[in-house]
């Protein structure tokens, strides 16, 4: 077993940070060590939470995080902020609005930078998820950044994904267009407290009965996180769908089509990690240019590559 791995099996803090460093830069023992990671599976709780900026994403995971502790459970939350355009670091990563947390030994928090992933979700995510679960903490959170039709990548994540609106949030139908509603487990209507909280809760009403699938019916909750209402409701109700997850037939083929995504994606990963490779160590005659056709140029690159793999 990997000598990180078996740290972090020892309950190690600091070897759990450095194996989600690890895999955030892609280091070459990365996947022999997810691998042994895999084996110390504990089956945490995931969750995910996602919504537009400003819908007040950071202080319901805050709240959150009370209440799952004073339940008795240890919680790991992985927030995954924008990027610097200049440190290429988490432009959020201080968290400022969870550090009442940060001296509990029962909670640990670690941002991570998109680096450009187009979902909103850093690509060692779901590593970093994982490292946590073999880590032992019962409940792991992802917090996203928010970002448009590319937050679908969420699903691929968590058991459980929270869809977090609020009445002042513009155009709900707009949203429902980015596709963002199709993969909301659960919607969430933060500062319900203002005005046109009535018109958003009938307007997602409807449009749940528009795309609802199977027998589980998304539900709908409603939070003030500044008066720390609804939060003990939330948690109820994440619950309910985690329990419909792992006791029901439906929610069996969820699950295993979230592993068929993650194992495509692994494969595709390598191959084009492979494909790099060979481009950059071998000096062939195809030279992209600014005006080259992509389709084309990807196809060469392509059967040069198999060429040379089964030669």
């Amino acid at each position: 077993m990997h000598q990180l791995v078996e740290q972090i099996k020892e309950k190690n803090i600091r070897a759990l940070a450095r194996a989600i460093t690890m895999v955030e830069n892609d280091h070459p023992e990365k996947l022999a060590m997810l691998s042994d990671v895999f084996s110390l599976k504990k089956h945490a709780q995931y969750v995910g939470l996602t919504g537009s900026p400003g819908a007040g994403k950071s202080s319901l995971v805050n709240r959150l995080i009370t209440h799952i502790r004073s339940e008795g459970k240890t919680v790991a939350v992985v927030a995954v902020d924008p990027t610097s355009p200049f440190s290429g670091g988490a432009l959020l990563g201080d968290r400022v609005r969870m550090n009442e947390h940060f001296t509990d030994e029962g909670v640990y928090i670690r941002s991570m930078a998109t680096r450009g992933s187009l979902g909103g979700l850093a690509r060692a995510t779901k590593d970093a998820v994982r490292i946590c679960d073999a880590y032992g903490f019962d409940v792991v959170i992802v917090e996203t950044v928010g970002v448009g039709q590319s937050e679908l990548d969420i699903m691929k994540i968590v058991d459980t994904t929270a869809l977090v609106l609020t009445p002042n949030s513009g155009d709900v139908l707009q949203i429902f267009k980015a596709g963002i509603m199709e993969i909301a487990d659960l919607f969430v209507i933060n500062k319900a407290d203002l005005p046109g909280y009535g018109k958003l809760k009938a307007l997602l009403k409807e449009l749940v009965m528009m795309t609802a699938k199977g027998d589980q019916e998304t539900q709908i909750v409603k939070t003030i996180t500044t008066e720390n209402k609804g939060i003990d409701k939330l948690w109820e109700k994440i619950n309910a769908h985690h329990d419909f997850l792992y006791h029901t037939a439906e929610g069996k083929e969820r699950r295993q089509f979230q592993q068929e995504l993650e194992v495509y994606e692994l494969v595709r990963e390598e191959i084009w990690l492979d494909v790099k490779e060979y481009m950059e160590q071998n000096n062939t005659d195809i030279t992209i240019e600014a005006d080259s056709d992509p389709y084309q140029l990807a196809q060469e690159i392509f059967k040069k590559w198999k060429g040379d793999k089964h030669d």
